[in-house]
């Protein structure tokens, strides 16, 4: 077998596993599907997988840059748009082009700067598994959606129902805005330069770049069998073969092995290399002709400008917050369960949206400015649509970075997300004196019980030490716009004392109203 051809299974088979990870909305595949999210390179990073990591760092060092064309699913993304237009534009060819090392520091630079600095955005924006995982939650997944309504309709009207409607709507306006420009750059960029996103842009591929420059496995040409054809740079993708000078810049090869099947006359070989005096010579050559052409004016400025972004977001968040409000305003928003606090989930998080997509109660949004500027599409609790299932720790399953922490029901049952809040002149048993109740009976802990009123009217009385802040009550609600009763955020997780209060009562969790 071809080593372009096992590249390309290998490749297609990694790219529809975590692409079905993100199109399931049906709950179908069990957990251990999941793990192929776990061995991308930043979440395993950040979830402090290290021995991932260094496995992945160790293939790149023996075989070069294969994580780029097998395990990035933006990478084979950008395989597929090229090869979807070279259908259109059969005659289509790449070219030798100088890299561009200053441009790749710069991205670089700005990415790790903004992550130490706190504004944690700019590894979401650039981040590849988390972009290609915003492409699909926010773009493909609707489209999915609607397809298979599409399906149940057609099915139903033969009396089949093995398909069901479900509802399509948009999770996030800013989200959806940023997931379809990057999807448009992307696709762009691939269709006009094959991997000019991976060896420009993105930080993954510039540090696997050095790594795989110094590869045990690397392509190189034999002079004797090459007639400088130029096939290979033809069909080089990453635009990183000369065969004028008969070089490959192997920092920006990766490794998809096309070049190896254009050559007729086997002039391109990947085997371990023995490098030569001359051949180090040459190497040395090349690497001070790229640090010459770099721009050092321009990257300072690039860095600078994020140094200024970073600093107009931290004083917007050091800013005095209003207190008082004619009715209510949220003053934290509400982090998922076990990310432990809003400052740990922005530090871990890559908003790569898999809990989004996963989360069966459609309660978890990205956010917007809830949680500052470098938390923007990071998930937030949003009690609109659903409430946080009492028993339910589906996110904490399979969040690949470590900002959500797996949590057993019982733990979950302990953590307290946020604090129930009742605004007694809002309610309509104030208001109108009619019967209601129903936030007391979507809560779980009793957090919320009915006491009488007037009348032999009950209203709602809250005791926030036991609630977890599921946000049953404040999604059944009938009040609006604002409701009545509503969970504030806890900035840092608290233990809820509803197991405490069970024991003393002799009453078991799973009897209050789930």
């Amino acid at each position: 077998m071809k080593l372009s051809t096992a590249r390309k299974m290998l490749g297609i088979l990694s790219f529809a596993a975590i692409t079905l990870t993100f199109l399931d909305f049906a709950g179908i595949f069990p957990q251990s599907f999941f793990l192929i999210t776990k061995i991308q390179l930043v979440p395993a990073l950040l979830s402090g997988a290290f021995l991932t990591v260094g496995v992945l760092l160790l293939l790149t060092w023996i075989f070069g840059r294969i994580y780029c064309s097998v395990i990035c699913p933006l990478g084979v993304y950008q395989d597929l748009v090229a090869w979807i237009y070279k259908r259109f534009k059969p005659k289509r060819k790449f070219r030798f082009s100088p890299p561009k090392t200053s441009l790749r520091l710069a991205f670089l630079a700005l990415v790790v700067v903004g992550y130490f600095a706190g504004f944690t955005l700019l590894l979401n924006l650039f981040e590849p598994y988390s972009v290609y995982g915003r492409m699909t939650t926010h773009v493909a997944r609707p489209l999915y959606m609607a397809g298979n309504n599409l399906l149940a309709e057609i099915a139903h009207y033969f009396g089949s129902y093995t398909f069901y409607n479900v509802h399509v709507f948009t999770l996030s306006l800013f989200a959806l805005a940023v997931s379809i420009l990057s999807l448009a750059a992307v696709s762009l960029l691939a269709t006009i330069g094959g991997r000019s996103w991976c060896n420009t842009v993105c930080p993954v591929g510039t540090v696997l770049g050095w790594i795989s420059k110094y590869s045990l496995f690397q392509i190189r040409f034999q002079a004797d069998h090459c007639t400088h054809c130029n096939r290979c740079a033809r069909d080089c993708k990453a635009s990183c073969i000369d065969s004028k000078t008969m070089q490959v810049d192997t920092n920006r090869c990766v490794m998809c092995f096309n070049c190896l099947d254009a050559c007729q006359e086997q002039a391109l070989v990947y085997k371990i290399q023995r490098p030569e005096r001359n051949a180090k010579k040459q190497t040395a050559k090349n690497g001070a002709e790229s640090t010459k052409g770099m721009n050092r004016r321009d990257f300072l400025k690039t860095t600078g400008g994020v140094a200024g972004m970073i600093g107009v977001s931290a004083l917007a968040s050091a800013a005095p917050k209003q207190t008082k409000t004619p009715i209510y305003v949220k003053q934290h928003p509400i982090s998922p369960p076990s990310a432990g606090s809003t400052a740990a989930l922005l530090d871990a998080c890559t908003a790569c949206q898999l809990c989004i997509t996963e989360c069966p109660s459609n309660v978890l949004k990205p956010a917007f400015m809830e949680y500052g500027m470098g938390g923007m599409m990071q998930p937030r609790m949003d009690f609109n649509k659903g409430y946080c299932n009492y028993d339910c720790t589906r996110c904490t399953e399979v969040c690949p970075t470590g900002a959500l922490k797996p949590l057993t029901t019982e733990q979950k049952h302990r953590t307290q997300m946020g604090h129930v809040v009742f605004i007694k002149t809002s309610c309509v048993v104030y208001t109108d004196e009619t019967s209601c109740g129903a936030c007391s009976e979507h809560c779980p802990t009793q957090a919320v019980k009915m006491v009488p009123y007037k009348n032999g009217l009950t209203i709602p009385e809250v005791e926030p030490d036991i609630c977890v802040g599921c946000g049953g009550c404040e999604y059944i609600c009938p009040v609006r716009p604002l409701t009545a009763i509503y969970v504030e955020g806890n900035p840092v997780h608290l233990e809820a004392q509803a197991f405490e209060t069970a024991k003393k009562e002799h009453v078991e969790l799973n009897d209050f109203g789930f």
